[in-house]
């Protein structure tokens, strides 16, 4: 397991609970003496005991040392410094199961499309997308979710599909990679937009209405990109929206939150150890958006509010103000 937040964390947790031995790989030094001496992630998952099988460590070649399955939770913004890192210590056979969420600013790539960069085309083949609605904090204390799993290769991901679902995940296999990749990382970005609406006291009509024509947005990139639309009805699609835009744990909603009640993000971001995904993601969902030529205004107002300083006030305005469309038009909206 490479990342050690609360994701990471608690999916190590995960595969050490179903009797495997797991190494985990955390940044911080403060965080492995923790886990290694305390059976708890003092920073990132706190009050969880670790079982006794799950080990952490700071050296990304004795965390991978004859690891057969490969879990990568880093952050997306240090995803491909972390990876090059890493990569000279991967086995060429051991899957790498990416569960973070993001696009890469300015190339615009999805992670699996980072990690075939990183350690080549071949990585294709053996690179799966786990994504779906599944707040760390909640998975670790065993509440039962359900998340997708694509892989190109669709026997690689049953394969893992079975090695992974147990009595608090479920798995669900899939072969659209894109469509799953990009449902989880723009739906950070309609969550800043709905915990907005919230923080100003908005009622559940906007915020509905935010993330039904959030849902849209994901659905016309992503289908832009060649995914499957069924797929964006799915977990990692609607599941995981629904989840990040309206549950207390999502930290992408609590910034928003913060915004729509008038503070500014540097405050925001300061008092916290963890990444709001969302943050990263409205650059990079803007990039993509722009270069493909879909109109996303939700995304783009949400870019304007954390990057430009539009009041979130004025966002809602213009928002409200654009031309009429038909809903099924699936160019604009």
């Amino acid at each position: 397991m490479i990342g050690a937040g609360n994701w990471g964390t608690a999916l190590a947790k995960l595969a050490a609970d179903q009797g495997n031995p797991v190494r985990l790989w955390a940044y911080e030094p403060e965080v492995v003496e923790g886990i290694n001496r305390g059976h708890e992630n003092p920073f990132y998952l706190q009050g969880v005991r670790l079982p006794d099988n799950l080990r952490a460590t700071g050296d990304l070649a004795e965390a991978l040392h004859g690891a057969e399955v490969v879990i990568l939770a880093m952050p997306s913004h240090v995803f491909r410094q972390v990876l090059g890192r890493a990569a000279p210590h991967l086995s060429p056979e051991a899957p790498l199961v990416i569960a973070t969420k993001g696009i890469e600013e300015e190339s615009c790539l999805i992670m699996p499309e980072v990690a075939a960069e990183v350690c080549g085309w071949k990585t294709w083949q053996r690179a799966l997308v786990l994504s779906g609605p599944s707040f760390a904090k909640e998975l670790a204390r065993g509440d039962p979710t359900a998340v997708s799993l694509a892989c190109r290769n669709l026997r690689q991901a049953e394969d893992l599909q079975r090695w992974l679902s147990g009595d608090v995940l479920r798995v669900y296999a899939t072969e659209d990679v894109v469509g799953v990749a990009l449902g989880g990382a723009i739906k950070n970005v309609i969550a800043i937009a709905v915990g907005g609406a919230t923080g100003m006291g908005l009622g559940h009509n906007s915020r509905a209405a935010l993330m039904t024509r959030g849902l849209a947005e994901v659905a016309r990139l992503a289908m832009q990109r060649g995914a499957n639309p069924l797929t964006l009805a799915g977990l990692s699609g609607i599941g995981d929206l629904v989840l990040t835009c309206t549950g207390e744990l999502s930290r992408n909603r609590q910034l928003g939150e913060a915004l729509g009640r008038g503070e500014k993000l540097q405050d925001i971001v300061g008092r916290t150890r963890q990444v709001a995904e969302g943050v990263h993601n409205a650059r990079s969902v803007r990039q993509l958006a722009q270069r493909a030529g879909v109109e996303m205004p939700i995304s783009d107002l949400v870019y304007r509010v954390l990057f430009e300083d539009l009041p979130i006030g004025q966002a809602v305005k213009l928002l409200m103000g654009r031309t009429l469309r038909h809903e099924r038009d699936d160019r604009v909206s």
